[in-house]
Parts: structure tokens; sequence; C-alpha cells
């Protein structure tokens, strides 16, 4: 009987394993398996035994939270009252917003490569946006973003262009639910045509006696004077 637990738990470690991208998440994937495989084991010899290690488990899943990434970034943080002036503001403007909570494993293991992203593509014509959708719930509503904890829908990144939404991955089918999708950057670069987008924003963005156009990634060098990198309330 436990033979047959163990092997369903490894093939659900392995099924998410391949949807992570970092060897973060696959070591976490391994570390959730063990838990749980040993809080079986332990409700099998004793009950008592079992208990008291689902509770330390509680415990230190509540008290030992990942760290939440503090790197460089060029990103503009939204709140509810903020997110939908902002995309009105300027039509001329796309921008790329990930929708996101804290609480969410997905959701940090993606905020350093956003945060790569928006150093490589930020420019005046193109922007990078985040909401914490688990803070202000009424932005994951308008928007569409399911916060269950069940949830493959975080993030969420949705390109808005002309202050409109013109495509979002991970995509909802017909049933509501979340098609899966791999958040990596070249997936994100590839999907959302971010070159291409960073180039006509450039050229939309760009004076006329300004000189040629900076590759991507030459501002995240240089450092840029149109970043935001600090939460707006």
């Amino acid at each position: 009987r436990e033979v047959e637990i163990l092997m369903f738990l490894s093939a659900i470690v392995m099924m998410k394993n391949r949807r992570s991208i970092t060897v973060e998440q696959h070591i976490g994937n391994i570390f959730m398996f063990s838990k749980v495989a040993n809080a079986i084991l332990f409700f099998r010899l004793d009950i008592r035994m079992g208990l008291l290690y689902l509770t330390l488990c509680i415990v230190f899943l509540m008290t030992c939270k990942p760290p939440l990434y503090m790197g460089p970034e060029y990103i503009k943080y939204f709140s509810d009252k903020t997110i939908d002036e902002e995309l009105d503001r300027d039509k001329r403007v796309t921008w790329i917003v990930e929708f996101f909570a804290n609480w969410s494993s997905e959701c940090q293991s993606f905020a350093p490569i956003f945060a790569d992203l928006s150093l490589k593509y930020n420019c005046p014509g193109l922007h990078f946006g985040k909401v914490d959708v688990g803070r202000y719930t009424d932005v994951s509503t308008r928007y569409k973003v399911s916060t269950s904890p069940l949830t493959k829908q975080l993030p969420t990144l949705i390109l808005f262009q002309g202050g409109t939404e013109t495509m979002r991955r991970p995509q909802i089918d017909k049933k509501g639910r979340a098609v899966s999708w791999t958040f990596s950057e070249e997936n994100v670069i590839r999907e959302f045509n971010l070159n291409e987008l960073y180039q006509k924003a450039k050229k939309q963005s760009k004076p006329r006696e300004e000189g040629p156009e900076e590759p991507p990634g030459a501002q995240a060098a240089a450092g840029h004077p149109h970043g935001e990198t600090k939460k707006e309330k």
C-alpha cells in the first residue's frame, strides 16, 4: 500500500517538475514530495507521530516563507486605484503587466525573470507593471485572474495596447481553465514578440533628433531614468 502511495506521489512530482523553470522549483517539489511521503509513513506507523510531524510542517510553512525578489528592475507597481488610470494615461504606451500573489511559489520563481525582461526591454513606449491580486482582490475580479489556492492562473501576464488587453498568458479555455504554459524568459520573448514590440516602441517614442536605436539590454547596463523600482500605493 505504501509503495502505491509513493508511486502516485512520484507521478505528481514529475508532472509538477515539467512546469518548473528553475532549480529552486525542482528542489521545492522534491522537498514537498518528501514531506507528504513522511507524513503518510508517520501516520501509518503511529497517528500521534503523524499529527506531530504534520503540525511541525504547518508551523514551518507559516514561519519560513521564501524570500521575495529584491533585485534591480524597471517595473511600476500598481494598486487597485492606479492600474486603470495608468493604462489609460497614454494610449501610445504598451504595457506588459504581471498579475501576481506573494504567496504563490510560481510567482516568486518568475519574479527575477520578469525583472530581467524589464531591464532589457523597458523604454518610453514599452513599460512593465505588476499588481498584487492577492492583496487587491477587486483587480483579480475585473481582469478575470483567479486567486484560488489551486489556481493555475498565477502568475498571469497581460499585454495592453492602447489601454486594451490584446493577449494574455496563460490562456483561458472555454471551460474557464488555464491552459498550461511555461513562464520562461524565452517563452515570454517569443509569445509576446518583445523584440518587435521594443523596436516599434522605440520608433514611436524617439524624438527626431535622437541618434540610432539602442539594442535591448543596453539600457540595463547603463541604467535607465524611466525605471520604476518602488511600489506605488
